[in-house]
């Protein structure tokens, strides 16, 4: 049985508060199919951080994992850049 690859995400962290935990807002950027203009939309992801290692600001890569709980299916895979 071939596993397929895990999706990968990256997006801006918008929150820190919680133990292990980070949001990670991703935004996607598509064409209007009838008025043609660009439209951005955005979804919150939970990712689970186990060195707390993220902060809020920072640009990072999510991967998909296995559910750690009832909204957490993500981990962190690497921050891309650090708040300034």
């Amino acid at each position: 049985m071939a596993l397929g690859r895990k999706q990968i995400k990256q997006g801006i962290v918008v929150s820190d508060r919680s133990d292990k935990t980070i949001v990670v807002k991703v935004e996607r950027q598509f064409i209007h199919p009838l008025y043609k203009k660009t439209v951005r939309r955005h979804k919150k992801f939970m990712a689970h951080d186990e060195q707390n290692e993220a902060e809020t600001g920072d640009v990072v890569q999510i991967r998909e994992h296995r559910p750690m709980s009832a909204r957490k299916n993500w981990i962190l895979h690497k921050i891309v850049e650090k708040r300034k």
